[in-house]
């Protein structure tokens, strides 16, 4: 079934674009749009533009239309599953794995395999019904990923998410050394203005989003780092492009990184090895971690030997 929101404007000329988007962190950006274009979002019967300025106090109105069903098979994919109870999953992707069905990958995804385990427990909060992706990694990217069972579980959530509260970190072997111990890129991120398929740093562009990433180094080896980094913000390709920002890209990225790409590693070597949140229902602070993949501690004892001749 479809549902209506109300809301009221809280500061004077306040965008549309930005009201939605904080009264609503469990709603995609895409899908924010998708509902203005549709003419969902109206005050006094009108629908508003994304654009819109808005006086105090005004009452907004937005259609929530009832979730589409979702057209993708249930595919019985092993899934390394670290924790799950009634309300969420953990889970461990592998790299090589895609995270949404999308044109060019319509199958063997984490959602097709969450579909098969799942079956009908996944939230639908983002207009389709059963997705249940809170947050993504890249495909090439290992580690850890929530999945929500419950539209509640996904909102409360996706609102940790907006706050910054939640603890996301990465381990990644990136070119170069390091001189300093630790550092912070806080460099804001938008779509390349050249390739739509990239992100770069865009220090002057309206329409980029600040985007914080930590970094601490572990260890120097031969001509590459190892770095543990912390998620402030969690924008697209966030850590390759700060990474990348730095003059120091995440080996075996075969988007920031040099042209000359290792290939052995079959895409960057970039783990999400930690996550805590707090629990959508019981409030309780959770923590999980995943180990280090083959492939990144096969890579990270081949350049300890190099170091040691």
């Amino acid at each position: 079934m479809s549902r209506e929101i109300r809301l009221t404007v809280g500061e004077e000329g306040q965008r549309l674009d930005k009201l939605l988007s904080r009264e609503l962190p469990e709603l995609s950006r895409s899908a924010l749009q998708s509902l203005i274009a549709k003419g969902c979002v109206t005050s006094g019967g009108k629908a508003l533009s994304k654009s819109a300025k808005l006086p105090l106090g005004q009452e907004v109105t937005v259609l929530l239309p009832a979730p589409a069903p979702l057209e993708v098979e249930a595919q019985n994919i092993p899934l390394d599953i670290v924790y799950e109870d009634g309300d969420l999953l953990v889970v461990n992707k592998p790299k090589g794995i895609v995270v949404h069905p999308a044109p060019g990958n319509p199958d063997g995804t984490l959602v097709n395999a969450l579909l098969y385990h799942c079956g009908e427990s996944l939230s639908g909060i983002n207009g389709v019904i059963r997705p249940g992706i809170v947050h993504r990694i890249d495909k090439d990217t290992s580690g850890l990923l929530i999945v929500a069972k419950n539209d509640t579980a996904h909102q409360k959530l996706a609102e940790q998410i907006q706050a910054h509260s939640f603890t996301r970190e990465y381990r990644a072997i990136v070119y170069g050394n390091f001189k300093e111990e630790a550092g912070t890129v806080d460099q804001p991120l938008g779509r390349h203005p050249t390739d739509r398929k990239k992100m770069a740093v865009l220090p002057h562009s309206p329409t980029a989003r600040r985007a914080v990433t930590h970094y601490f180094l572990e260890e120097n080896l031969p001509g590459f780092a190892y770095l543990r980094l912390r998620l402030e913000t969690g924008r697209t390709h966030q850590i390759r492009v700060h990474m990348a920002y730095l003059g120091h890209p995440v080996a075996g990225d075969p988007v920031y990184g040099p042209k000359k790409v290792l290939s052995f590693l079959q895409g960057q070597c970039l783990h999400a090895g930690m996550i805590g949140f707090v629990h959508p229902r019981t409030g309780e602070y959770l923590e999980f971690t995943a180990p280090l993949p083959p492939y990144f501690i096969e890579f990270l004892e081949k350049l300890r030997r190099e170091g040691s001749r």
